[in-house]
């Protein structure tokens, strides 16, 4: 059953090819079947590997699929293979179960589109490079995905391209993102350069054997590769082109923010775990970047009214939270909110997707209000992912893995106090601005009608991610708990065991109980400020709050800031150099090409006689040119 493993991701890209050649010509019931059908068969294939491959026992041997070897050139030959290990088991069946999901939503919510073949080509192939980025055995065929799912983002963000906003959101993602692919790029010829693989398992065995801890080579190879995380991963400060990505149709900003793009980063940090071992003042600046980036996408989901921009920054903040985990050495536990991420986040989206349809594409939550009874399906799905998102306690999924990243924050050497503070600090501000949407467009007096309700292919992707929202917790559950220890056994052979550990039953229950309060008070702020009618709008005559709401809605003036620097200064720099010597000369081989044209156009009489006359001619200076030679 093993040997099935390279149809996961080639079942999606085959479907990718058939809509793209003939998904026109096709009927739209054809176009369903085949989009998600595809995504369908490829998770029913993912569950049978993973079930041979756990049948071996937990932390079992790798499995190793060498499929063919791309070139040979002066020692390198990189082979096109795949590798199966308890991390990328974990990610290949949230991929594409989610995905999944995810495209059965779209059957009913993309039904009117005039794009219909085009988006389900566009999803299977993001689907498919995301696929072949998590089961990659070297470095050039995970970067193959790398791109393929940057090109996809680029495509589906502006997929509605008639408007001008949608477009520009494309390229802002796809230029930002190169920043960050840019450092990739160098960080992979370094490695090769230094240890003459890119095989990651090579590379995990040759690094620690020819490079210390903390050599200048490891470190700046590890910095290159967090850079590339930084940007895929919308991490401060390449996090800019997040918030707009949500030009794209909701499916698409549930795919990207729940479980493929976003998280390709912390992918690529905790399979180059070996690497970043070596680095240790890259992994304190990658905890430094992951609590100052929850910190501040918390604030600025605070002040949104677009309810997908809301869940966006929130999107940056709880990604925050796995760079965190990463950073201080809780390998498993970033994996692991990785899975209830990917769940909950994906319920929020296509939740409010419902929302926005149902209210004729309104996305301002101050201009819904009331939706529990008029949308109680839309209702019950936001709030359990809302309440998973938040951490309530004992309950949710989200629950287990946040506290189990604060756990590993508290017990880091370095800093750690100071970061589970941070952390601590970032679940209060989740939890409040997660109900402040719950309150405000659900409850109240309604002030929109609804128009549209969601169909059964909505309703069952729904059911099913509030049934993951909650349930999946049970994978990872503390000490006091239960001690419930199922997905860091799977990928105990993948991942390094946690640097350090809370000691004392007592110490780990006055951590959770931290949490727990914490994120119970966030939901109780919430109630008081967005509950009564008007509150939100008295918060901010408070003053100074008018001009941090400002700030933060701005997205920390980042936008502003780089516009200055950088937009501003290539535009202008362009606009000089439109009209230099080098145009001139193109141009006026243009000018010479556009006259030749016009003299032949002249020829053209439609005459018979004077082609023939010209025929003959032709054939008598051809005659004496050969007479004469």
């Amino acid at each position: 059953m093993l040997r099935l493993l390279w149809l996961i991701p080639a079942i999606p890209c085959a479907s990718f090819l058939l809509l793209a050649l003939f998904g026109r010509r096709l009927p739209r019931g054809a176009v369903a079947a085949m989009g998600t059908g595809s995504i369908g068969l490829s998770t029913v294939v993912s569950f049978l590997v993973a079930g041979a491959f756990i049948n071996g026992g937990p932390g079992g041997l790798p499995f190793a699929q060498p499929l063919w070897t791309w070139l040979a050139v002066d020692g390198f030959t990189p082979v096109f293979g795949f590798y199966l290990d308890g991390l990328s088991l974990v990610m290949m069946v949230v991929v594409s179960l989610v995905a999944f999901l995810i495209h059965l939503y779209s059957i009913g919510s993309m039904a009117g589109d005039e794009g219909y073949s085009r988006f389900f080509a566009y999803m299977n192939l993001f689907v498919g490079s995301m696929l072949i980025l998590v089961l990659s055995d070297n470095l050039l065929a995970l970067y193959l995905g790398w791109e393929g799912v940057g090109l996809c983002s680029y495509l589906l963000i502006g997929f509605w391209y008639r408007e001008p906003e949608n477009g520009k959101a494309a390229m802002k993602a796809f230029v930002v993102t190169r920043v960050g692919d840019t450092a990739f790029t160098i960080g992979l010829f370094m490695l090769f350069t230094g240890l003459g693989t890119l095989q990651i398992q090579e590379i995990a065995q040759k690094a620690p054997a020819m490079w210390a801890p903390g050599s200048l080579y490891a470190t700046i190879a590890a910095a290159l590769l967090l850079g590339g995380a930084v940007g895929k991963s919308a991490q401060i400060p390449l996090q800019t082109w997040l918030p707009d990505a949500m030009a794209g149709p909701t499916p698409v900003s549930a795919l990207i923010h729940a479980a493929t793009m976003v998280t390709a980063g912390v992918y690529l940090i905790a399979r180059m775990n070996a690497l970043f071992m070596l680095a240790p003042h890259v992994r304190l600046i990658l905890a430094l970047v992951g609590t100052v980036t929850l910190l501040t996408a918390g604030a600025s989901a605070l002040t949104q009214k677009d309810i997908k921009r809301v869940l966006a920054y929130s999107t940056m903040s709880q990604v925050g939270y796995m760079f965190l985990a990463l950073g201080v050495g809780a390998w498993s536990a970033a994996i692991f909110h990785f899975v209830t991420h990917a769940c909950f986040k994906a319920l929020l989206f296509l939740s409010a997707g419902v929302v926005i349809q149902a209210l004729d594409n309104e996305h301002d939550i101050f201009r819904m209000g009331g939706l529990r009874k008029a949308l109680p399906w839309a209702f019950w799905t936001f709030l359990i992912g809302a309440a998973s998102l938040s951490a309530l306690p004992f309950v949710t999924a989200g629950f287990y893995s946040k506290d189990l990243i604060l756990l590993g924050a508290w017990a880091s050497p370095e800093g750690g106090h100071l970061l589970w503070a941070a952390g601590l600090a970032g679940a209060a501000l989740t939890s409040l601005y997660a109900f402040r949407v719950v309150f405000v467009a659900f409850f109240g007096r309604q002030k929109a009608r609804v128009s549209r309700r969601p169909g059964p292919s909505m309703k069952i992707p729904l059911a099913l991610l509030s049934v993951f929202s909650i349930g999946a917790g049970l994978l990872e559950v503390p000490k006091i708990l239960g001690n419930w220890t199922l997905l860091s056994d799977l990928t105990h052979g993948a991942l390094p065991a946690a640097g350090s550990a809370i000691t004392g039953a007592t110490t780990e229950g006055m951590l959770l109980a931290a949490g727990a309060v914490v994120s119970l008070l966030g939901l109780l702020a919430a109630g008081l400020l967005y509950l009564p009618e008007g509150a939100s709008a008295a918060m901010e005559r408070i003053p100074g709050m008018s001009a941090v709401h400002r700030f933060w809605y701005s997205g920390w003036g980042f936008d502003r800031l780089y516009n200055a620097v950088f937009v501003t200064p290539f535009t202008w720099a362009a606009r000089i150099d439109r009209r230099d010597g080098i145009d001139s000369f193109y141009e006026g081989t243009a000018r010479i090409v556009r006259s030749a044209r016009t003299l032949l156009v002249v020829t053209q009489s439609g005459k018979v006689r004077w082609y023939v006359m010209g025929v003959a001619i032709g054939a008598a200076v051809f005659i004496l040119i050969a007479v004469i030679g």
